[in-house]
């Protein structure tokens, strides 16, 4: 596949992916009205977005235009936690708890540190 195609294919998916994370999340906060601070809204949409990943990846492991569009588009506007949740796996299916348990590590650790860093470093 042309790696045009293959840019517009990711772009579609992403732009629809966004405006669900958008709506599902608006949902959820709608819902659960406006006092609650718990990140509800982005803990659906990541464990949504897990189980979805699952499912496509299964499916459309070998159809390169739904892997794109839906997998690697929709579910990377979505939440890109998806991929973490399903990277994670690979490594603990190769064998690698050690790789696997640093990857979370190191991704909750230093991202939490590295969005600090970020609001002082524009503060």
């Amino acid at each position: 596949m042309h790696s045009a195609t293959a840019a517009v294919l990711v772009g579609i998916g992403g732009f629809a992916g966004a405006a669900a994370r958008w709506g599902l999340g608006s949902w959820v906060q709608s819902s659960l009205g406006e006092g609650v601070r718990f990140p509800y809204p982005t803990l659906a949409v990541n464990l949504l977005g897990c189980l979805a990943i699952g499912i496509t990846y299964t499916l459309w492991e070998t159809n390169p235009v739904l892997r794109l569009l839906v997998t690697v588009g929709f579910l990377g506007g979505f939440t890109t936690f998806s991929a973490f949740g399903l990277e994670t796996l690979g490594l603990l299916r190769s064998g690698s708890v050690v790789g696997a348990t640093l990857y979370v590590g190191l991704s909750a650790t230093f991202g939490v540190i590295l969005v600090w860093l970020g609001i002082q470093l524009a503060s």
